[in-house]
């Protein structure tokens, strides 16, 4: 009902428009963090910023989550601002991953359980490319394939 009163007032209103909302999202961040300083400091930061309405840190795997109507290149940026080292988290639960302990995926300095996120738009292209190899091994087309087929 709200969306066809909207439609209409657009249509016969002034013109005014109205501001686009912003999304609840949830910003995930990997921050370096040696003491309990440095975990105020960010919180501290983060919690005055418009929007946001939890932050939570954890210092022992380096992550801190902001959940609120913020966008993640501003948070990114603050956190940037106060001269800590800050990237949006690059991890993902192992289990979510096909091949997990590939050289791109794998990373010693993840937390337990997770490895670094690698796009699936290439792992999958080395899997067809290796799948590809293995099929023209035994092509007709193939003189050097075996001669047992």
């Amino acid at each position: 009902m709200g969306g066809t009163l909207d439609y209409f007032s657009s249509m016969f209103g002034s013109g005014h428009k109205t501001k686009m909302r912003k999304h609840l999202n949830t910003v995930e961040l990997k921050v370096r963090m040696d003491c309990d300083g440095c975990e105020l400091k960010i919180k501290k930061v983060l919690s005055s910023m418009k929007g946001v309405e939890s932050v939570e840190v954890d210092r022992k795997q380096q992550k801190v989550t902001v959940i609120g109507f913020v966008e993640p290149s501003r948070v990114l940026k603050k956190v940037v601002s106060i001269g800590k080292k800050a990237e949006v988290w690059p991890y993902v639960p192992y289990n979510l991953v096909a091949h997990p302990y590939t050289v791109q995926s794998y990373d010693k300095k993840a937390p337990p359980g997770f490895v670094r996120n690698v796009e699936v738009v290439n792992a999958s292209l080395q899997v067809t490319k290796q799948e590809d190899q293995l099929t023209n091994l035994f092509s007709d087309d193939n003189p050097n394939a075996c001669s047992v087929m």
